[in-house]
């Protein structure tokens, strides 16, 4: 039971980071254009991981296979399109509406996995979905004058990782969990530095060291490569098998919580009356989704958000 506890601790204090980063993020994008800073950041996290793994996990060097590789690029792709919408998404709307959209992938993904893996939901799923669809009307639609772009882009983002998610589920019994990370965060690394020249005015600026530099850009990229990627999936890979699934799909869900928290404490967002309540439907979605008593045996577990959820590096094993 100790080490139950403890490790229920360690993964909330996961989702702690993981909340608090869309903050972070939301601050260092105004020096530096989201692929760039993505481009940065989980180069960072590549190289440190891979250092993990040769100091503690040398062994899983061996299993390395061009299936392996092949499933982590894929993986990889869906998590460049959730952290690049999510990035690119922070520049127009609020961290906490942010957090709140893009855990709809956590309620999304039984839908998802009905239509690409044929696998039937259950009752919980459905009527998580549903609470976390109305959520985002709430959230959104609900208000004309509270959409903006930035909205569809984190919508887009959330899509992105329930993919990544489901095909996780798919791939991810068969390799190495760190390696297997390792490509998938490799991929983004190398896909925002391709894009991010063709596609941002300033992309260079991932290379000027004085923007680097900068307070701001600095400690945002060491917080969410280091302790939000690296230290929270091996974390999350470490302590997740002292508990249960639901316990762990459970502590995941307050990431959009924390979220909301850290917008109104650190950058001092007004919550409206419609926004809670749109965030509480999407919670409570999420929540829904996973309970144990909905549970059935083809429910897909939440993954690194890389983040996850997403590391989910993932949401977000």
């Amino acid at each position: 039971m100790r080490k139950r506890g403890v490790a229920d601790l360690m993964l909330l204090l996961v989702a702690f980071t993981w909340g608090v980063t869309f903050v972070v993020v939301q601050e260092a994008i105004k020096q530096l254009p989201p692929l760039a800073f993505n481009a940065v950041r989980f180069t960072i996290a590549s190289f440190c991981l891979l250092i993990v793994i040769l100091l503690f996990y040398r062994k899983q060097t061996g299993k390395i296979s061009r299936n392996m590789m092949g499933s982590g690029i894929v993986l990889g792709i869906w998590l460049f399109g959730g952290y690049a919408f999510q990035t690119v998404g922070l520049q127009y709307t609020t961290s906490g509406k942010a957090g709140f959209i893009t855990g709809l992938s956590v309620a999304l993904v039984p839908l998802f996995a009905y239509f690409i893996l044929r696998e039937k939901p259950g009752w919980g799923a459905i009527f998580g979905a549903v609470s976390a669809l109305f959520g985002l009307y709430t959230l959104t639609v609900g208000d004309m004058t509270n959409i903006n772009i930035g909205d569809f882009y984190v919508l887009l983002c959330a899509l992105c990782f329930g993919m990544q998610i489901v095909y996780t589920g798919k791939y991810a019994p068969h390799y190495p969990t760190l390696s297997l990370s390792f490509v998938q965060l490799s991929t983004v690394a190398v896909l925002s530095a391709a894009l991010s020249p063709w596609i941002e005015p300033d992309g260079a600026l991932a290379y000027d060291t004085s923007v680097l530099l900068q307070p701001s850009v600095f400690w945002a990229l060491l917080i969410t490569a280091i302790p939000a990627t690296v230290l929270s999936f091996v974390a999350q890979t470490e302590f997740q098998k002292f508990t249960v699934p639901s316990h762990v799909a459970l502590i995941f869900a307050t990431e959009p919580v924390f979220a909301a928290l850290a917008d109104v404490w650190f950058l001092g967002t007004v919550m409206t009356i419609k926004t809670i309540v749109g965030c509480l439907f999407i919670l409570a979605g999420m929540i829904i989704a996973e309970l144990p008593m909905f549970s059935d045996k083809v429910r897909t577990r939440k993954t690194a958000k890389l983040s996850p959820h997403r590391l989910q590096e993932r949401r977000k094993e």
